[in-house]
């Protein structure tokens, strides 16, 4: 059984930081890409950050270059995404997500992503 559980996620000042984890379980983790999306209130589910297979290329939506960094431990079955300077902008239910991918590809669109995780809540308050 698949299984991404999320947490990290909290009410936080605009400014500060919060490290988003996310565990997988049920299939072959360094045979998935692995991404983060977001979804706030009335808006559909956006990428955030992606990651390749080996953790070697990393991708990230604009609006969180330099604030945000994502990584991944193989070891533990577990992807990472530190979020820092965080705005009110930011405030949104936060995803974790597989793609099987080849190679060191990275995948920003929903629809590649096969299994993904039930979200953790992010409120960044000014």
């Amino acid at each position: 059984q698949v299984q991404l559980v999320e947490s990290g996620g909290g009410l936080v000042q605009a400014g500060g930081s919060l490290r988003l984890s996310c565990a997988a379980s049920g299939y072959t983790f360094t045979r998935y890409v692995m991404g983060w999306f977001r979804q706030a209130p009335g808006k559909e589910r956006s990428f955030v950050a992606a990651i390749s297979r080996s953790g070697s290329n990393t991708d990230y939506t604009d609006s969180v270059k330099g604030r945000f960094t994502i990584s991944r431990d193989n070891a533990q079955n577990t992807v990472y995404l530190q979020m820092n300077s965080l705005k009110p902008e930011d405030t949104a239910v936060y995803y974790c997500a597989a793609a099987p991918m080849p190679g060191d590809l990275i995948a920003r669109a929903t629809i590649s992503y096969r299994y993904w995780g039930q979200g953790t809540q992010v409120t960044v308050s000014s």
